[in-house]
């Protein structure tokens, strides 16, 4: 496959404020302006500040946008609602508007346009693309990761038009490991060699399959061996092996967030369900955030909400608070 070129009008549009997650969400307390909440934020006693900044993963919305009819280009609007203060689009979710043009370089300029204009209008930072459905980096037939690669291209293309640190991709392929491994290190290295002329980074996140086998994906990142080639942990994308009745093979988490947090230029706060008092039942969330701040990490964690007993809206909320909650609590 030959790969498309183009130049994005926007690439010098990439948002550079990021509000700190704690002040963003008193609502009703910050003022209107960037400005006016960056001072508000200012101001906030530093036992109050957490470690991290609050992002929020597109894919918590994705029944709002697929099943309601919420325009993807929403986004910045509701996660400047809800307290954040970074974007983490989700590429598929563009896919109605996109896959009818082979994403062309029209549709993705188009993207990007609005996408930034987005961000700007509501004072977000746009953080990453999660992509997916753009074929297997790390499958078996050279010609077809080649050609994966090539798809991925076009989305590092637009990460950097953002002005987004990374993109997030998945390792599907062989389900052999020494197979799996020798192929993820040749498609990661591909990308992630054409990523860092656009000084965009890759990041792996633990998504299934033997990608949620931390040990092996840290080792694939090692052999790999390039600065912009990292990972997104996941606190709970740990099923190895699933069936029809659920996960029949699962990772320890807690071990593989801290295999993969030396490698992390992102996390993922994934949720599901939550008990009386805002704790999420799978997860412990003050375990997690130790493992994260102990590996020195200072960036963006992004909420990823996945539940089905809230609304996504109040999911989200749920999630969002108890990171607030914990942060405070492990200071």
């Amino acid at each position: 496959m030959k790969r498309r070129k183009f130049i994005y009008r926007s690439s010098q549009a990439g948002v550079a404020f990021s509000l700190l997650g704690m002040a963003a969400c008193k609502q009703e307390k910050k003022a209107g302006t960037p400005e006016e909440a960056a001072q508000a934020a200012a101001e906030e006693p530093a036992e109050n500040i957490p470690f991290f900044k609050l992002s929020l993963a597109q894919w918590s919305i994705h029944n709002m946008i697929r099943e309601d009819g919420l325009d993807p280009y929403r986004f910045a609007e509701k996660a400047k609602a809800w307290g954040f203060s970074g974007l983490e689009y989700v590429s598929q979710l563009y896919d109605d508007e996109l896959k009818p043009t082979s994403f062309s370089e029209e549709a993705m300029q188009r993207f990007v346009d609005r996408s930034n204009e987005e961000a700007r209008k509501h004072g977000l930072q746009n953080v990453l693309i999660m992509i997916d459905h753009q074929g297997d980096l790390a499958t078996t037939s050279e010609a077809e990761r080649i050609a994966a690669v090539e798809k991925h291209k076009i989305w590092v293309d637009a990460a950097a038009a953002l002005g987004c640190h990374s993109v997030r991709v998945n390792l599907n392929g062989s389900s052999d490991p020494e197979s799996w491994i020798s192929n993820s290190i040749d498609g990661l290295t591909r990308l992630a060699t054409y990523a860092k002329g656009k000084g965009v980074n890759v990041l792996v996140e633990n998504h299934g399959g033997l990608s949620s086998n931390a040990s092996m994906l840290a080792r694939v990142i090692d052999r790999v061996g390039m600065e912009n080639c990292g990972t997104l942990p996941d606190f709970g994308n740990f099923c190895i092996r699933d069936s029809d009745s659920g996960c029949v093979e699962e990772y320890d988490r807690y071990m593989g967030v801290s295999e993969l947090m030396p490698y992390a230029k992102a996390v993922s706060a994934k949720s599901n369900d939550f008990d009386a008092a805002g704790n999420e039942i799978r997860i412990d969330y003050a375990r997690m955030l130790k493992i994260v701040k102990n590996a020195g990490y200072k960036g963006f964690i992004g909420v990823e909400y996945e539940g089905k007993e809230l609304g996504e809206e109040a999911g989200i909320i749920a999630t969002r608070d108890l990171l607030l909650k914990v942060a405070k609590q492990i200071s």
